[in-house]
């Protein structure tokens, strides 16, 4: 099984730059987007009536923010959109697929905030996300999307000057060990172990044209699927935002 996850930054942009013919060539059995920026009634028709996939959304409250998708060849057995806190399910956050043999979570975690601002709403949703599993995680789970956290020096380019900055404090990167302490894999570095690997630019200072970037984009398995992996990457070449999509391979 092919699964891939992109934060698209805006549905309707990606959608601009030949989206759904990408769609087709990928041939992903599930795609999960992140910050689709969008509502039902703003979506191109075509993506209601996709050839090979059914889409489902979480939009968010506010027009032009936030809100997750994903687009499936085989529909669920149960869909929920909820992780039990009043902003974050506002937001569109959240979409978990179950499957008779696997149960599959897309995320867009919460930035933060350049100064912090929202901080302490993100590590909230992070403590709720460990909760919630901690009461899953010996299911089969993939859990796949944008994490807002770089979780160690080689996952960012300039680590020493960032330490002190969202989405590279040490509050933050303990919630991502702390995800991998209750068994899951990070399933990208169980392939690759190198540096110069990453999923998010800033669109300032050409940086990625010179390759300044963090991957803060994650797909996690759980114990039990680990031996199952059969590749994990990243697609740095796909352009049209500031993030690329990522992938994972698994036997399921």
């Amino acid at each position: 099984m092919k699964i891939l996850s992109w934060n698209v930054n805006g549905l309707r942009s990606v959608y601009r730059n030949n989206f759904v013919s990408w769609l087709e060539k990928i041939d992903a059995d599930i795609v999960c987007f992140q910050e689709i920026k969008t509502q039902l009634s703003s979506l191109p028709p075509d993506l209601a009536t996709l050839k090979n996939y059914k889409p489902y959304y979480n939009f968010a409250l506010n027009k032009g923010y936030s809100g997750v998708a994903v687009y499936v060849k085989k529909e669920p057995s149960k869909l929920e959109q909820v992780l039990s806190h009043p902003r974050f399910d506002k937001e569109g956050r959240i979409l978990r697929l179950d499957y008779h043999d696997f149960s599959l979570i897309n995320l867009y975690l919460p930035h933060g905030g350049r100064q912090k601002e929202n901080l302490i709403y993100k590590l909230e949703v992070y403590d709720l996300l460990l909760e919630y599993l901690e009461k899953i995680k010996y299911k089969n789970v993939i859990l796949i999307g944008d994490f807002n956290i770089a979780h160690e020096e080689i996952d960012l380019d300039r680590p020493k000057q960032n330490q002190r900055n969202t989405m590279f404090t040490l509050e933050e990167r303990r919630r991502i060990g702390k995800i991998i302490n209750l068994g899951f894999t990070d399933t990208f570095r169980r392939f690759h172990q190198e540096g110069g690997q990453y999923t998010w630019w800033p669109y300032f200072a050409n940086a990625r044209e010179r390759n300044l970037g963090w991957r803060i984009d994650y797909a996690f398995v759980s114990k039990s699927l680990a031996p199952k992996l059969k590749s994990s990457f990243i697609l740095q070449e796909i352009k049209g935002s500031d993030h690329c999509p990522i992938g994972v391979v698994v036997t399921i």
